[in-house]
């Protein structure tokens, strides 16, 4: 299993959403087809089809926890995931 898979399935499963690097979030979305745009320590990611726009900032190189979760409904609400990950 892939590092980002596993990356996924964390996520998922919302068991540490408080131990997840900044940087790999930002790669998982990526390989999740988002747009990045960055505006100072903004980080604002963006898909067609997906009407929310996701607005993360780094937290001494860790993800907010809070913003974890927010990703992980975006990701259960429109299907994403272990078809667009590797």
């Amino acid at each position: 299993m892939g590092k980002y898979k596993k990356l996924l399935q964390r996520i998922l499963f919302g068991t540490s959403d408080h131990n997840i690097k900044f940087s790999e979030l930002c790669q998982l979305l990526k390989k999740l087809r988002f747009e990045e745009r960055i505006r100072g320590d903004h980080y604002i990611f963006t898909k067609d089809n997906v009407e929310e726009i996701i607005n993360i900032q780094p937290t001494s190189g860790k993800a907010k926890g809070y913003q974890v979760k927010q990703i992980r409904n975006l990701i259960v609400k429109y299907g994403l995931g272990d078809s667009d990950v590797d």
